[in-house]
Formats: C-alpha cells, sequence, structure tokens
C-alpha cells in the first residue's frame, strides 16, 4: 500500500516537472517587471534612465550623472520599499502554501495559526501603552514594534499549539477550532484598545490594522529578510512530506515521513517569518490565499514548485499593490490591505466558483 501511495505522489510531481521549470522563470521575470515599474512611478514620475544612473551610481559607477534628490528618491525611498514588499509577499504567501498543505485545507492561511492576530494586538497594545513609556524617537522606539509584535505574534502560536496537543501529537482540527477562538478575543482586545486610546493612537492603530509598507528601509529590510527567506526555504525543503500530507496524516506517517516534527518546525518557521513581516507592516489580507490558489492553477498540487511559485506569484501581487497605494491618491496615499482586500476578494471569489464548477469543492 505504501508503495502504490509513493508511486501516486512521485506521479504527480512527474506531471507537473515540465511546468515546474518554466513558471518560477516567468514568475521571476514579472517581478522584475514590477520591480522596474515601482521605482519610475509615484507622486514623481522618474524617467528610466535616471532610475539606471541611480543605480549605476550606488554601485560605484563614476560616469553615471543623476541628482541627488533623483538618487535619494530611488535608493531611499523606492527601492527598499519595493524590495520589502517582494519579501512580505513572497513570505505571506510560501506562509500560506505551507499552512494549506499542513491543514489540507485550501481556505487556510497564517491568520488561522494566530501569527497575525498575536502581532497585531501586541502593536496595538505598544501603540496605547508602551510609546508613552519608550517615548515617540530613538532606537528603542524603532525597535519596540517589531519586536513587541513579533513576540506578541510567536505567543499566540504557542498558546494555540499547546491547546491542539493531544496525546503527544498535534490535532490538526482542534488547532483550527483554537486558532479561531483565540482570534476572536484577540481581535476583541484590540477593539477595547481602541475604545480607550486617544485620537492619534486610534488613527496610528487603524492604519496598522490596515496594512501599510510606509516604514519599509533597509534597515528593516535586513531583518525581515533573513527570517522570510528561511520561511520559504524550510516549505521548500519540507515539500516532500507536504506532498505526503495530502493523502492524510497516517498515509504520510506510513511513507516513513516524520509528521510531528515537520508540523512543529513548519508552524515555527510560518510564526517566525509571518510574525517578522506583520511587525513592520501590519495586517495585509488575502494574499496568503490568493497567491497559493493561483500558483496551483499554473503548477497543480505538488509543494516543491508549488510553494516558489506562491512566494514569487505573492511578492509580484504586493509590489503591484503597494504601487497603486502610493500613486492613486498622491501624495497620500493608501493602506496596501485596503487594495489587497478589494482586488483579493474578487479574485478568490472566482477562484472558487471555479473550483466548484470542476467539481473540487
Amino acid at each position: 500500500m505504501a508503495r502504490h501511495m509513493t508511486a501516486w505522489v512521485l506521479a504527480r510531481a512527474g506531471s507537473a516537472a515540465g511546468r515546474g521549470s518554466v513558471v518560477p522563470l516567468l514568475l521571476s521575470l514579472a517581478v522584475l517587471g514590477s520591480l522596474v515599474l515601482a521605482l519610475l512611478i509615484g507622486p514623481t514620475m522618474i524617467v528610466p534612465g535616471d532610475v539606471w544612473d541611480s543605480l549605476a551610481t550606488a554601485l560605484g559607477s563614476k560616469a553615471a550623472m543623476v541628482d541627488e534628490m533623483t538618487a535619494r528618491v530611488v535608493l531611499d525611498l523606492r527601492l527598499p520599499r519595493a524590495l520589502m514588499a517582494v519579501m512580505v509577499g513572497a513570505v505571506l504567501a510560501g506562509g500560506g502554501a505551507i499552512t494549506q498543505g499542513l491543514f489540507r485545507n485550501p481556505l487556510a492561511d497564517p491568520g488561522l495559526i494566530g501569527v497575525s492576530g498575536g502581532a497585531a494586538l501586541a502593536a496595538a497594545s505598544y501603540i496605547v501603552f508602551g510609546a508613552a513609556l519608550l517615548g515617540q524617537s530613538g532606537a528603542a522606539h524603532y525597535l519596540a514594534m517589531p519586536i513587541i509584535s513579533f513576540c506578541g505574534g510567536l505567543a499566540t502560536v504557542a498558546i494555540i499549539r499547546r491547546l491542539s496537543i493531544q496525546d503527544g501529537r498535534t490535532d490538526v482540527a482542534t488547532m483550527l477550532l483554537a486558532g479561531t477562538a483565540i482570534n476572536a478575543v484577540v481581535f476583541a482586545g484590540i477593539g477595547l484598545l481602541t475604545v480607550i486610546s486617544d485620537d492619534a493612537q486610534l488613527r496610528s492603530i487603524t492604519f496598522w490594522t490596515l496594512g501599510s509598507l510606509s516604514g519599509g528601509g533597509w534597515s528593516s529590510l535586513a531583518i525581515v529578510m533573513p527570517v522570510g527567506l528561511a520561511t520559504v526555504a524550510a516549505g521548500f525543503l519540507a515539500a516532500r512530506v507536504l506532498d505526503g500530507m495530502m493523502l492524510g496524516e497516517a498515509e504520510a506517517y506510513c511513507l516513513g515521513f516524520r509528521v510531528e516534527t515537520a508540523k512543529r518546525l513548519l508552524i515555527f518557521f510560518v510564526a517566525a517569518g509571518v510574525g517578522a513581516c506583520v511587525s513592520f507592516t501590519g495586517l495585509i489580507g488575502f494574499v496568503g490565499i490568493i497567491a497559493p490558489h493561483m500558483a496551483r492553477v499554473l503548477l497543480g498540487p505538488m509543494h516543491r514548485g508549488l510553494i516558489v511559485a506562491s512566494a514569487l506569484m505573492g511578492g509580484l501581487l504586493l509590489v503591484l499593490a503597494d504601487t497603486l497605494c502610493r500613486t492613486l491618491i498622491a501624495p497620500a496615499e493608501l493602506p496596501i490591505g485596503v487594495i489587497t482586500s478589494l482586488i483579493g476578494a474578487p479574485v478568490f471569489l472566482a477562484l472558487l466558483l471555479s473550483r466548484r464548477r470542476m467539481g473540487r469543492l
């Protein structure tokens, strides 16, 4: 029986091998194109030649001629923000693909295991109480928000996982139910904080819970990138385990996979990666759901290609969404969560209807 299951998994993997190299390449080119677009478009339009000269100057070229203001806009504002969008989108989408594989639930995303909610509650608590203690400027203030929200996300995941352990094993159904209940408590706490906050704090909480990449700089990118890359890499390396779990946990165990170890490690990496991203950008919805679905349409269900394609698709979607946020009502900007929800909800509904017509729901 185990041999037949292994043959089925390997056959499904082989059927997607041809597309598995072409689709990531095309998505990588699309991400590069979106990065160029993000550097060109904004409240101040920049011509391609000035973008190239700015990048050449940063690489040490003496021949490139570009004014200092344009170079600062490209190198200090738009480039780190665009790279941050790629990284955050990749982590949210890659984490979504991992979560959907772990829970065998196409509607799952990292929010179900409490990362986003816990980070949001911790950040809102800092906005209301912590800023008065640490002040509004300085290194302590800059680092406090990401550290506190990151710890809040991990703490919530730890609570949910502890509630879901039964006889030494993580029960997926219990984890989903515990996640739903804990998330309800978390967002009730955020609601309470909004009631007791003043006008400035309320504006900060509202803007943060809707998401923004306005704080994306080289320093924040340096923190998010290694954690995010580790998350995507963990999903890629655990692809065969996730493929086996499509048959069920008992079947994956019979195939020789260490299911419990894989679940613990993957949940930790998803929590760390998404928690790090949320701590800098706030809550950004739908990317972790729709990007894996779109990648699955292109590549099928096998996770080695799916994780990579989901990460690239998430990065592409978030760069384009952030470019819209910066330009639609310039010089002001929209919260990126508004754009991702407006785009993601119709796309998600279309995917659901398509899957229902094909009899997959």
